[in-house]
């Protein structure tokens, strides 16, 4: 039983992506939109979390009707992402093509050229594997740094969608750095999602006005093999996509290696927060990602806090 209930996640995954792949798109546009009218009640905790990112990210005491809005768009956002994932190694070049728009991709084609590869750091945000697809669609697989998952078998599948788009998947632990320093050496693309510190040990920045952590790998590898940081998303819009390619975050070396890593991570910390800001409710984070909200999570579940 226990085993069961360890993989019940992949058998969910599964079946969700099965159904995903047997509707006809619009049908599948207005289920999305259907279950992120539900999700805000099904998953409290995460409700409750949400609300809390969307108040930094807006700005705003959002209470009442207001909030109500605000989560049932967020959720309806994270539907979309999931429905469109699912779908993705179906989706065809043509399709591809027409449904995403850029700004700023002269700075990828301006970073490639310098030849010491390109870093896209991202916030999981809009539907950023859509923008990863369409890259590897026009000559540009990307390796990406993902999180493990558990149980094994669905980080598997989900490697497996992704690799089904041309990207190679490189798990989030030991073996990354490696992985990510050859495909940077042989001037290559590499996707990191950046906005959540896995292992709670990266760099201390302010974001949203609010002391956290954030991953020091991207500052590290740009500094040290001189590929570009290059800050980029891809919102939804409409029906189609806008990514997003922000001019390179400065990553010379001025002091200890120590500061160069600290002063990077903020430059990166403050335009992740001003690409959220542009659409705070395609922003799908729903785990604690501030110390404080630790502690709010376990008093919302009843958890002891994450350490």
């Amino acid at each position: 039983m226990g085993s069961l209930r360890a993989r019940a996640p992949y058998f969910g995954y599964r079946a969700a992506a099965a159904v995903a792949n047997v509707l006809p798109g619009p049908v599948a546009s207005v289920l999305a939109r259907v279950a992120g009218t539900v999700l805000p009640y099904a998953v409290p905790s995460r409700r409750a979390m949400l609300a809390r990112h969307l108040r930094r990210t807006t700005g705003r005491d959002l209470q009442g009707l207001a909030l109500e809005w605000q989560l049932q768009r967020a959720f309806g956002s994270y539907a979309r992402y999931w429905m469109e994932s699912f779908r993705l190694a179906r989706t065809t070049p043509a399709e591809l093509e027409s449904g995403m728009s850029w700004e700023g991709l002269e700075n990828f084609e301006e970073a490639k050229a310098r030849g010491f590869g390109v870093i896209m750091a991202m916030p999981h945000l809009g539907g950023w594997d859509f923008g990863g697809a369409w890259l590897a669609s026009v000559g540009h697989p990307a390796t990406v740094v993902v999180e493990a998952l558990e149980p094994p078998e669905l980080f598997e599948w989900f490697a497996g969608l992704r690799r089904s788009l041309g990207l190679t998947v490189v798990p989030h632990g030991a073996r990354a750095g490696a992985e990510v320093l050859r495909a940077l050496r042989a001037n290559q693309l590499v996707g990191l999602v950046c906005d959540r510190d896995l292992e709670g040990n990266g760099v201390e920045v302010e974001l949203f006005g609010e002391r956290t952590t954030l991953p020091a790998g991207p500052a590290t590898l740009a500094l040290r093999t001189g590929a570009a940081l290059l800050p980029t998303t891809v919102y939804f819009e409409g029906r189609g996509h806008r990514g997003v390619v922000r001019p390179p975050v400065p990553a010379e070396r001025r002091g200890s290696f120590r500061e160069d890593v600290r002063r990077v991570t903020q430059a990166l910390a403050h335009e992740l927060e001003a690409m959220i800001r542009a659409a705070p409710e395609q922003w799908h984070v729903l785990q604690p990602n501030w110390p404080s909200d630790r502690e709010a999570d376990g008093a919302v579940t009843g958890r002891a806090p994450v350490a």
